[in-house]
């Protein structure tokens, strides 16, 4: 089954409220309403109204946002492209690594090793939890009898996407179904991929008592 309805994805903005305030002995200031923050964004608008976020850090938390979605976005273009062995384009269709290949070059320049195994194994890429899992994570599962056989693209709630075999087309599936979730091996994270690295540098702001 192909699903097509979009996914609802976290913010990153929200694991940076939960990272301000596990830091500790940050004290709101009186609100502020900042015209600039997205209304839509509720937490933004929080750490923007407490002054714990510069009105110059804007433009960046709305970056974070993009960079978070473009790839998860992108996968989601080629939902319904055919599996082939060996494929690595929508034009010739792809088998799971060739579209993971594709998707993290297409979007973040980044060329990964063709198989997915060696894309476990890259230099450069670091572990994640599975309870820690992000938009755009690469998931990998033992589908083969072998560890690291298969891969996807993690999307958010419980989901990822991928290419999962002969007959069948790009899809989105559940984790957390007993299948995958018994043949889950690990995850990777490109980063920065996730805008997390781009909040170095940004200055936060401690509020008067």
């Amino acid at each position: 089954m192909v699903f097509s309805a979009p996914v609802k994805l976290p913010l990153p903005s929200l694991l940076l409220s939960c990272a301000l305030l596990a830091a500790g002995g940050v004290r709101a200031a009186p609100p502020a309403h900042n015209p600039e923050a997205p209304a839509s964004d509720g937490v933004t608008q929080l750490l923007f109204e407490r002054g714990l976020l510069p009105s110059s850090a804007m433009p960046l938390v709305q970056n974070m946002r993009d960079r978070a979605s473009d790839l998860v976005l992108s996968a989601m273009d080629f939902l319904g492209v055919p599996y082939r062995r060996g494929g690595n384009s929508a034009e010739t269709g792809f088998d799971c690594s060739g579209f993971t290949r594709h998707v993290f070059e297409r979007t973040l320049g980044l060329v990964l090793p063709r198989r997915a195994d060696e894309q476990a194994k890259a230099d450069g890429l670091e572990n994640v939890a599975r309870d820690e899992l992000k938009p755009g994570d690469l998931v990998f599962f033992n589908t083969l009898r072998r560890t690291f056989s298969h891969v996807g693209i993690y999307v958010g709630d419980g989901k990822f996407i991928h290419a999962p075999r002969t007959g069948q087309v790009v899809r989105m599936e559940d984790m957390r179904e007993a299948y995958w979730a018994r043949r889950f091996t690990g995850a990777r994270r490109v980063p920065g991929a996730d805008g997390a690295q781009m909040l170095r540098g940004v200055s936060v702001q401690q509020p008067s008592p």
